[in-house]
C-alpha cells in the first residue's frame, strides 16, 4: 500500500503529513474556523476536515502526539482511536484535558497523529483447553517489575 486517497471535507483542511523521513505517525490537523477552548476534564471532538478511503485489510491508527500529552495535556479520550477500512466520514478525534489548565486549540494545530497498518481477522473457534506456557494464567503484574 503506498497511497491512500484522502478527501477535503471543507476549506482550510490539510492533509496528513510526516514530521521526519522515518516517522510511523503522519501528523492530523485541526480544521476549525475558531479557536476551541477545553477545561480541564473536558473532551471535545475537535474537526480534521478529511475523510479517508483505507484500503481493505488495513486499520487507521488514531494516537497522541506525544508534545502535546506531555506538555499540554492533550490527547485522545479513547486512548487509541481505531479507524476502519469502510468508514468513510470525518476524521474526528476526541481531545481530553488531562491536566488543570484550559488548553486552546487553533486551526492547524497538530491534534493527533495516524497509524496506518494491516490487521489480522482471525476466526475465532472454542475449545476445550489452551496450550501450556511457564506463564500460564498470571497477568497484572506477573512477570516482575
Amino acid at each position: 500500500m503506498e497511497t491512500v486517497t484522502v478527501k477535503k471535507l471543507r476549506p482550510g483542511a490539510m492533509l496528513p503529513s510526516f514530521g521526519s523521513e522515518e516517522a510511523a505517525g503522519a501528523d492530523l490537523y485541526a480544521c476549525l474556523e475558531e479557536a476551541v477552548e477545553i477545561k480541564p476534564g473536558q473532551t471535545v471532538f475537535i474537526p480534521t476536515g478529511l475523510a479517508m478511503a483505507l484500503p481493505r485489510g488495513y486499520v487507521g491508527l488514531i494516537y497522541a502526539r506525544s508534545g502535546m500529552a506531555c506538555k499540554q495535556d492533550l490527547a485522545p479520550a479513547n486512548k487509541v482511536g481505531v479507524i476502519d477500512s469502510d468508514y468513510r466520514g470525518e476524521f474526528l478525534i476526541a481531545l481530553h484535558n488531562h491536566g488543570g489548565e484550559t488548553r486552546t486549540v487553533h486551526h492547524g494545530d497538530r491534534v493527533a497523529q495516524l497509524v496506518v497498518t494491516p490487521i489480522l481477522r482471525p476466526r475465532y473457534v472454542e475449545g476445550e483447553s489452551l496450550d501450556e506456557t511457564l506463564r500460564g494464567a498470571g497477568g497484572f503484574g506477573s512477570t516482575g517489575k
